[in-house]
């Protein structure tokens, strides 16, 4: 039994630490989708493209 598990089944395990490594980053920036800030033409079309055909996976700007 790995310790994280161990303090979660008897219940010492506190609230989640936010993961800063690389690959928590990029699962928390493919997660909650906004405007990308750079890319070249064709990642400006794609976007838009993605933007209007899943409107509802895409947070507003405004949420900052």
């Amino acid at each position: 039994m790995r310790p994280d598990e161990f303090l979660k089944k008897y219940g010492f395990d506190e609230e989640d630490e936010k993961d800063h490594s690389l690959r928590g980053r990029a699962l928390d920036h493919a997660r909650h989708l906004k405007r990308p800030h750079a890319g070249t033409p064709h990642d400006w079309e794609d976007w838009e493209r993605y933007r209007h055909e899943h409107p509802e996976d895409i947070e507003d700007e405004s949420e900052e």
